[in-house]
């Protein structure tokens, strides 16, 4: 059974994306999982997945268009099925029309002889000539083919279009430039590396070419600004935040974690977000209608803990991809993924399922100074904790005032999926794990 392959949605903030390219073509086998096209979005250039299985029959959009979330972008057949656009088969010649007899007219002399002679030829008849392979490719396909070599260029990488906007304001020919893309297509964090590079060799200031009449960050920069704040008027309108945070004695983490890291490289040293993640995940299978989205249908809880991490952009704005699966991830696995993760991210090579995953977020501005931050609930998500830094306060145990270091845990959660005491027992989870890092 065919079906149509859609351009996602990539966050409540994305409306519409504009096709790079086409990473499979027609007639190409794909299966779940498989990153058939780049799409370029607000937040930069997205690698598309597919979530069924079957044959890649047409593509309906070329490479260059921007259309709406929704929008069918290409058909998949099954492995048994013939390709819709394809001819039908070659059949039979058409049945010898009956003669027709008019009312009142007479019939012809021996009515009952056959026509055997003209009926008999037909068979003789050498067969038509098959159509050749490229005849057999529909019209449509042609079409979409044709665009396709006219948009491409004939040879070089694919440049995205905020990369090459970017490149064209610095002077850059994108196609000198190395990338970092699939198919080593031309990203926008290339062009920014090569001019770091070059800044750092001339000992230069880098001054974009002003003259440009092209549209350049700024316009980018407005644009994510528009999106993200489309998102969030959307969350504050129709989510019913509650918000509650906890201080968490961090004392054990922390030596635990020297003296974890004492035994590791440096590569593989472990941050203190490692642990607030797994902690976090953890806590979110005791809590389930804290894990999920909520749609026109009502909530739909998560089946396993996808768990989205805001990470700020170079340029500005912020994105929030996910690490699936974090609940079943080890503390090592997680700080792999989250130092891939924000890599990918600056540099515009994200996975649509990185951005459609989550069930829930987390953001952390520990890294600035923050004590305490709440974060605003990226929809269709019910929930997002925050932390901020790891501080030394007084802390009272028994009679005794001492100090420990300390970081606030925050909540903010949907009111029509929880309640603050549920939410109370969430963080209370967390605080427990976190006073055991050698169990997560």
């Amino acid at each position: 059974m065919t079906s149509e392959f859609r351009m996602p949605t990539l966050g409540a903030d994305m409306e519409a994306g504009t096709l790079v390219e086409w990473l499979k073509n027609p007639g190409d086998a794909v299966t779940h999982g498989d990153i058939v096209a780049v799409v370029e979005t607000q937040k930069g250039a997205i690698e598309i997945e597919i979530f069924d299985d079957g044959i890649l029959d047409s593509l309906l959009v070329a490479p260059g268009e921007t259309v709406p979330v929704g929008t069918p972008l290409a058909r998949i057949r099954q492995a048994d099925e013939a390709p819709a656009s394809e001819p039908a088969p070659a059949h039979a010649p058409a049945p010898t029309p009956t003669p027709t007899v008019n009312a009142g007219e007479k019939p012809a002399s021996h009515p009952a002889e056959p026509p055997a002679k003209p009926r008999e030829k037909p068979p003789e008849k050498p067969p038509e000539k098959p159509p050749e392979k490229p005849q057999a490719v529909s019209e449509d396909r042609h079409r979409i083919d044709r665009r396709e070599k006219r948009q491409r260029p004939s040879s070089g990488p694919v440049v995205t279009p905020a990369a090459r906007m970017l490149a064209q304001q610095h002077g850059l020919d994108p196609k000198e430039l190395r990338g970092s893309g699939p198919g080593g297509a031309i990203l926008k964090g290339d062009v920014e590396a090569a001019v770091t590079a070059i800044t750092k060799e001339s000992g230069l200031t880098a001054t974009p070419d002003t003259g440009s009449a092209a549209p350049g960050p700024t316009d980018r920069k407005t644009a994510m600004r528009q999106a993200i704040s489309a998102a969030m008027a959307r969350s504050k309108r129709e989510i019913p935040h509650y918000y509650l945070s906890t201080t968490i004695d961090m004392s054990a983490s922390v030596q635990w974690l020297t003296s974890e890291n004492d035994r590791r490289s440096v590569a593989d040293r472990l941050l203190p977000a490692a642990l607030l993640m797994k902690a976090t995940a953890l806590a979110l299978k005791k809590f389930p209608d804290l894990n999920g989205t909520y749609g026109p249908e009502g909530f739909v809880p998560g089946q396993t803990v996808h768990l989205g991490w805001a990470i700020a952009l170079r340029g500005g704005g912020l994105m929030a991809p996910g690490i699936a699966t974090a609940d079943e991830k080890s503390l090592s696995e997680l700080m792999a993924s989250l130092r891939d993760l924000v890599q990918r991210t600056r540099q515009g090579g994200l996975r649509s399922s990185e951005l459609s995953a989550p069930t829930i977020t987390v953001t952390s501005l520990g890294d600035v100074g923050v004590e305490t931050v709440f974060g605003v609930i990226f929809p269709p998500q019910v929930a997002i904790a925050g932390y901020g830094s790891i501080v030394t306060r007084p802390w009272a145990t028994g009679d005794t005032v001492v100090t420990r270091p300390t970081i606030t845990a925050s909540l903010s959660a949907d009111h029509r999926v929880s309640d603050g005491h549920l939410g109370a027992m969430f963080l209370q989870t967390v605080d427990r794990l976190l006073q055991e890092p050698e169990k997560l």
